[in-house]
């Protein structure tokens, strides 16, 4: 591993400890279908199963500017984070880079506080581990919750916590006229020694228009909202 990112890190950190200090980390998966809901003909062709949307410390943004993101250091994570880690906004080929050069930047350099993340490759290794240890879509499946239905917000929450044994998050685009509001993030909280923990609001902002599930949502499928 390349030692000097680290070092720049440390000074940076070590000059403006109090702004940067964050209590949880904050593992953020979004539904396609919803995602392209809100950003109208923007998506192309979006998955068919929760994808990764960032992991975010709670508390702090863009702890490093003088760390800029490199696609080299993780040219091996490439196929998965394809895969796992689109960017549904950007979807041509080689466009990905754009969000996880967002994703670094904005919230890697805080994550890099902890040596299980304190690189690039570290960062973004660790962020597919555990997308992959929490298996959000297939864990949806076997609790039943699956697209084209409604559910209260609470079966949702409930169902997860009996899994996960902590409480998530999880947000909704808001209603537009007699439109229902649509799930459409989830997160699931880990605290800084990378151990599940209750999500407790409000850390990072939804993002996208989204806002905290009331009541009722609707789960859409992909091929009411692919544009």
């Amino acid at each position: 591993m390349n030692s000097l990112p680290v070092q720049r890190y440390s000074t940076v950190f070590k000059t403006n400890v109090d702004s940067h200090a964050w209590h949880k980390l904050i593992m953020v998966h979004h539904w396609p279908a919803t995602v392209c809901k809100e950003v109208k003909d923007h998506c192309r062709d979006p998955p068919a199963y929760w994808t990764i949307h960032g992991l975010w410390p709670d508390r702090s943004e863009a702890c490093n500017r003088s760390w800029p993101f490199n696609l080299e250091e993780i040219k091996d994570l490439l196929p998965d984070m394809r895969l796992y880690w689109p960017d549904l906004l950007h979807p041509a080929p080689n466009r990905s880079a754009h969000l996880w050069r967002h994703e670094w930047e904005k919230h890697g350099t805080c994550a890099a506080q902890l040596d299980a993340l304190s690189s690039q490759r570290k960062y973004f290794g660790k962020s597919l581990d555990l997308y992959k240890e929490l298996a959000l879509n297939s864990t949806l499946q076997k609790l039943g919750i699956k697209p084209s239905t409604y559910y209260q917000i609470s079966d949702i929450k409930d169902a997860l916590v009996s899994v996960y044994g902590v409480v998530p998050k999880v947000q909704c685009l808001p209603k537009q006229g007699e439109e229902p509001q649509l799930l459409g993030q989830i997160e699931v909280c880990f605290s800084r020694d990378l151990q599940l923990q209750n999500c407790v609001e409000p850390g990072q902002p939804a993002g996208l228009g989204l806002e905290i599930c009331k009541d009722v949502v609707f789960y859409p499928p992909l091929n009411q909202t692919r544009h």
